[in-house]
């Protein structure tokens, strides 16, 4: 028994889908194509992307347009996003400790996308 979840109905849904998916678990879709589950797999990933904690770990809405143009197997799935509230005033603290150190936007893209190696040129 899970003791911290006994319910899924208990659960932070972006940690819930983000678990189904990560793990590679079918999410009940009703009557749906196979095209609708790629964009719904699709969604579940950029979303991740954009529920994150710290800003600087969220795409700006340029990046997540052409994520949306990107086929869903190169996307990659963010960081799990924080399930409990203490976790989230931890990652907030640590942010506030950060927010001024620099940030080095020239690894922004590889982290949304990942490129296997036979497709770099």
């Amino acid at each position: 028994m899970n003791t911290s979840t006994d319910h899924e109905s208990q659960k932070y849904f972006p940690s819930w889908i983000y678990d189904r998916y990560y793990h590679g678990e079918d999410v009940d879709l009703g009557d749906v194509t196979d095209d609708e589950k790629i964009i719904v797999k699709k969604m579940v990933i950029i979303a991740s992307w954009c529920v994150q904690v710290k800003p600087n770990d969220r795409p700006s809405m340029s990046k997540v347009l052409e994520m949306f143009e990107t086929d869903v197997e190169l996307l990659q799935m963010p960081p799990k996003p924080f399930q409990l509230p203490f976790e989230v005033a931890t990652a907030t603290q640590s942010y506030a400790s950060t927010k001024d150190q620099p940030h080095d936007s020239s690894t922004d893209e590889t982290s949304y996308l990942l490129y296997s190696s036979n497709e770099i040129t």
